[in-house]
């Protein structure tokens, strides 16, 4: 294995089928007002964290909140975890402001997710 460790999980995607009922919800659990509000994506920072509300899972698709993993080298720890058996499900890409993410699936069908900050 390389020295490419992960920095532990910091955000968190949850797809919601009401974004302004979740935004409400989410708000109280939290305890804070969302850093991001727009009609495709709401997003809270909290205790470290970043919590994300994708409407209808997004173009992802998502049916279950995708726990994000924080790794300094994307494309690293992209080929390391498929070398090991897991499956590429959407391959890198740039959602903005330099932040790359990808997700995979483990050999039990679970999505996990890697996230990559420049």
């Amino acid at each position: 294995m390389s020295d490419s460790s992960t920095q532990g999980i910091k955000t968190v995607l949850h797809p919601v089928a009401d974004l302004a009922k979740a935004k409400v919800v989410y708000a109280a659990l939290l305890g804070v007002e969302p850093v991001a509000d727009g009609p495709y994506y709401v997003g809270f920072e909290a205790a470290g964290q970043h919590i994300g509300l994708v409407p209808a899972g997004g173009p992802q698709a998502m049916t279950s909140p995708v726990a994000y993993w924080h790794v300094l080298d994307i494309e690293a720890k992209l080929a390391e975890v498929t070398a090991a058996g897991a499956t590429v499900k959407d391959p890198v890409r740039d959602v903005g402001g330099g932040r790359l993410v990808a997700t995979v699936t483990d050999p039990d069908g679970n999505v996990l997710g890697l996230l990559q900050d420049q």
